[in-house]
């Protein structure tokens, strides 16, 4: 019999998912196959019904009362497209400037690098220190007159380490910016309230922490960005169909063409379960199996670890490097011989990885638990990683 999967790369995806979101995906694929918006009949009433109620869902799990600002997007890049672009192609007066950092994935960087050399923008990049930790305070010194937007990762996908936002939204809220924050790593895994944290801009994917299928994504805009945040995609909504102008209301106004009704279903209901469970509870199971790893590995000859020493201030992820291993290998030799599945690479971060100084070895292994992670999925990946530091010492 074949050995059972550990599965360590929820940073990537999440699996497995809860059996709501399977139900409910096969519940609209078999029965109702209608689009949403667009038809009058029984099924497509039922669809756009499915999607109201999904949008509900997710709003509820971020605390907010409108839900109508929850645009469904194809994925986060996409999400943070639509910010970054909706919001620099419509800046009028001075060169906009950005306030971004090093921790960023290239989801951020690169739309802002194509912006910065067209010429259209100017960013300014704030370090971070050696755990991956970014300084509010540095945050809020860049922001200037002409800064239009401040663009930055709730954790970094890399270290884990979790950007402290308080005093970040504060500048922000006195300046002429808005705030986009890229909560890919946190969404989901942790509770996210925007009544009491106002960010302007939070775009997440589907498919990780919140549990959803792929080719699902929101982009939550606030009241203070909405009037401020351009359409970058213009098509058919189903609404408002005798102009050529795409609708200004939302979520419409960010929802051009046909939505990806099965992935719909089965975010909401994601979006569902983990109200059921509670993010506090789904916080401290990762937080938990995290500490384990850290714990674990910290005393393993020849193993580096990357990011806060400790558990706290951390999303899910573990990044280690093994002396005597590229980190593709170490990836590759745990799934052959342990089924032990985790990510090896630069993972989308290239600045991160040249402030870490691991760049030149190809990245790091990313170990990222998830709400199903067991304690003894956890003990065989650090016997398994134990035993490969044995292979390194001899050789």
């Amino acid at each position: 019999m074949s050995r059972p999967r550990i599965y360590l790369d929820n940073a990537a995806t999440s699996w497995p998912k809860p059996p709501e979101v399977y139900a409910a995906v096969e519940q609209y694929m078999r029965n109702l196959g209608a689009p949403a918006g667009r038809s009058g009949y029984a099924e497509a009433a039922e669809t756009e019904r499915g999607v109201v109620v999904a949008r509900l869902n997710v709003a509820h799990l971020f605390g907010i009362d409108a839900p109508q600002r929850i645009v469904f997007t194809l994925n986060c890049t996409d999400s943070i497209n639509q910010a970054i672009y909706g919001v620099l192609l419509g800046a009028a007066g001075d060169v906009p400037h950005v306030v971004t950092s090093v921790i960023e994935h290239n989801s951020v960087l690169r739309p802002l690098r194509s912006l910065e050399d067209a010429g259209a923008i100017r960013v300014t990049r704030v370090d971070c220190d050696a755990q991956g930790q970014l300084s509010q305070s540095a945050v809020c010194r860049a922001i200037r007159r002409e800064t239009r937007l401040v663009a930055l990762s709730h954790a970094s996908n890399v270290t884990g380490t979790i950007t402290p936002l308080e005093e970040i939204v504060a500048a922000v809220q006195d300046s002429h910016a808005l705030l986009l924050v890229d909560a890919a790593q946190t969404a989901g895994h942790r509770p996210i309230d925007l009544r009491k944290l106002p960010i302007d801009l939070l775009a997440a994917p589907g498919h990780k922490g919140l549990l959803g299928p792929l080719g699902t994504g929101i982009l939550y805009v606030s009241p203070r960005a909405q009037e401020k945040l351009h359409s970058v995609r213009q098509g058919g909504t189903g609404t408002h169909s005798e102009e050529d102008r795409q609708p200004d209301s939302l979520p419409d106004k960010f929802e051009a063409g046909s939505l990806n009704v099965p992935g719909i279903f089965g975010l909401g209901a994601a979006a569902a379960f983990l109200r059921n469970r509670g993010l506090a509870a789904v916080a401290a199971h990762i937080d938990q199996r995290v500490a384990q790893l850290i714990t674990g590995l910290s005393d393993l000859p020849g193993v580096r670890l990357h990011g806060p020493s400790s558990g706290e201030g951390r999303a899910g992820i573990v990044s280690l490097t093994l002396e005597g291993f590229d980190p593709h290998e170490v990836a590759t030799v745990l799934d052959a011989t342990h089924r032990i599945q985790v990510r090896s690479g630069l993972h989308c971060a290239p600045l991160m990885h040249r402030k870490l100084g691991t760049i030149d070895q190809g990245g790091t292994v990313r170990l990222s638990p998830g709400p199903f992670t067991m304690p003894a999925d956890i003990e065989a990946t650090v016997a398994a990683i134990a035993e490969l530091t044995t292979v390194s010492l001899k050789s």
